[in-house]
């Protein structure tokens, strides 16, 4: 699933190319895409985009009547740009969003259809938002306070969308990875100094992720949107070795997800075991894709 950074660099692409410009039409290619039949899609045709933003890991595309389509990507949903009037294509195309200058492509990979679309006025548009607070800009004692809001484990409070905008599964990895923490650690269990460094860690690997993003895409629309990336130090490296100190990368697997970490870096040199896991965290591990949407 797209996460902060990945959408970051969406919207430095999007900004680039439709704002100001008009929309025609949007070609819906799945009718299972459109969420929403009020207001109609066809309110936001030969309307101008004025405003471009991130709601947690959805994409809001503001028109000059007050409407906004949100796009939400889920695991397997991409954008592409042609500069060229193109339809949805193939089996994956979803949507073509036409412009004068080209079209905005939505497609998604895979059998199970989750991205969204929806069409929803300036008012509802804070229904989009899932509540949880920038950590690029929130200060350290508003990261501790919505960390610690209630004690569960750091990966699950990290990707919760109601405590922390943009932040899944691939970059919880590394953000605890960076900061030296398990992923079971309980939040109202950590020091003030593990609260601190991983604050710390939460910043830096967001931004260096960002900055590498913008870099490879050199001014291009982004085409490799993966959350399996070669510079990445944990997230599916299982039995690789940590980057830095040698030992294999481990992981757990809960339901649909994976977790990878360091058991020497993080965990004091123990390796987590999946089935102690399933009975010690309970409810307390998400139990499907859709848990961190």
């Amino acid at each position: 699933m797209p996460e902060l950074p990945d959408i970051t660099i969406y919207i430095e692409a999007l900004e680039e190319r439709i704002l100001g410009q008009q929309l025609n039409v949007v070609l819906i290619k799945n009718l299972f895409l459109l969420r929403t039949y009020k207001p109609p899609i066809e309110e936001t045709f030969q309307q101008k985009v004025v405003e471009i933003k991130r709601l947690g890991k959805r994409i809001a595309i503001g028109l000059d009547n007050e409407l906004w389509l949100v796009i939400h990507l889920m695991i397997a949903g991409r954008l592409q740009w042609k500069d060229e009037i193109a339809n949805p294509p193939g089996k994956i195309g979803l949507a073509s969003f036409q412009f004068d200058r080209g079209s905005l492509l939505l497609t998604e990979a895979g059998s199970k259809k989750r991205a969204s679309l929806h069409v929803v006025t300036s008012e509802d548009l804070l229904d989009h938002e899932p509540g949880g607070i920038d950590v690029m800009t929130a200060t350290l004692e508003e990261f501790t306070q919505s960390l610690t809001l209630t004690n569960r484990t750091v990966k699950r409070q990290l990707t919760s969308p109601m405590l922390f905008s943009g932040i899944g599964n691939a970059y919880s990895d590394e953000i605890l990875h960076r900061a030296g923490i398990s992923p079971i650690q309980h939040t109202q269990k950590m020091t003030e100094q593990q609260i601190a460094d991983l604050y710390r860690a939460t910043q830096e690997v967001m931004q260096e992720w960002i900055d590498l993003l913008r870099k490879q895409a050199k001014g291009k629309f982004p085409k490799k949107v993966t959350a399996f990336r070669p510079e990445m130090a944990v997230h599916g490296k299982y039995k690789e070795p940590c980057p830095v100190c040698g030992a294999p990368v481990q992981r757990i697997v809960y339901a649909e997800n994976e977790t990878n970490y360091c058991a020497q870096c993080q965990n004091g040199g123990r390796i987590l075991a999946d089935r102690s896991l399933s009975r010690l965290l309970k409810d307390d591990w998400p139990r499907s894709l859709d848990h961190e949407s």
